[in-house]
């Protein structure tokens, strides 16, 4: 494959799948100068390890792993993802959600409280992903991410009811 294709293959995939980037920013960022940057460094990494990318799992799959790998990572940093208490901020053309009913935005707020690999955990369960996806994605076990499920959402029913 020359570089033409390989380039124009990789955009396709990007743009069938940049919804997951969009939440995935959604979730592990609250301006949206940290989103944007996010997201630009997401399509870096997702670039360079692209040639790696041999089709054992689902474009979405490895896409999902490559992003939120890169979002925990961008966390560590200090000037990015500063804590705070207000609603993180929605605009449609950066999130590629028009219209959030109430519930949905107390939800990703709740979710954007939780602790990053918890974030990325439940992301991929509302994603519909099995745990067997869940637990290649992530790095851990199928048995661990049932755990986990059951404590996250715990967990976020808890906050869910303090938001309300």
């Amino acid at each position: 494959m020359d570089k033409s294709q390989r380039e124009k293959e990789f955009l396709d995939s990007i743009k069938a799948h940049q919804n997951i980037i969009h939440k995935i920013c959604f979730v592990y960022c609250r301006r949206k100068s940290d989103k944007e940057d996010l997201y630009q460094e997401i399509i870096l990494q997702l670039w360079k390890s692209y040639p790696s990318f041999n089709n054992r799992s689902a474009f979405s799959t490895w896409m999902y792993r490559v992003a939120l790998n890169t979002a925990i990572t961008m966390t560590k940093k200090n000037w990015l993802f500063t804590e705070t208490d207000k609603l993180p901020d929605i605009s449609a053309e950066n999130e590629n959600m028009m219209e959030l009913s109430e519930e949905i935005r107390i939800l990703f707020k709740a979710i954007s409280q939780l602790e990053k690999v918890e974030k990325a955990i439940i992301l991929l369960w509302l994603e519909e992903k099995s745990y067997e996806e869940i637990a290649e994605t992530i790095g851990i076990t199928v048995k661990n991410v049932s755990v986990r499920l059951v404590r996250i959402k715990a967990k976020l029913a808890d906050t869910i009811k303090k938001l309300q």
